[in-house]
């Protein structure tokens, strides 16, 4: 894990990006005031969502789109 200062990062931006990207670094972290702030990561090793994991598990109500008056009287109402 490489470490670098944020005007080195503002600096060499591209050179950052590109280490992340090919591999060379799996994270750069970005310090400010010697603190770390933020952290360059490549978008591939991102967390991907699963699709489809609920299936099955969450139903919609029949009249889940239907005309309630009193609800609608509150809206029309003045």
């Amino acid at each position: 894990m490489k470490t670098v200062n944020m005007h080195d990062a503002k600096s060499n931006l591209s050179s950052l990006v590109r280490e992340v990207r090919e591999g060379a670094e799996l994270e750069i972290i970005i310090c400010l005031s010697g603190q770390p702030v933020a952290k360059l990561v490549p978008l591939a090793d991102a967390p991907r969502r699963q699709l489809g994991v609920d299936r099955g598990r969450i139903t919609i109500a029949p009249d889940f789109d239907s005309v309630n008056p009193e609800i609608t009287a509150l809206f029309e109402a003045h």
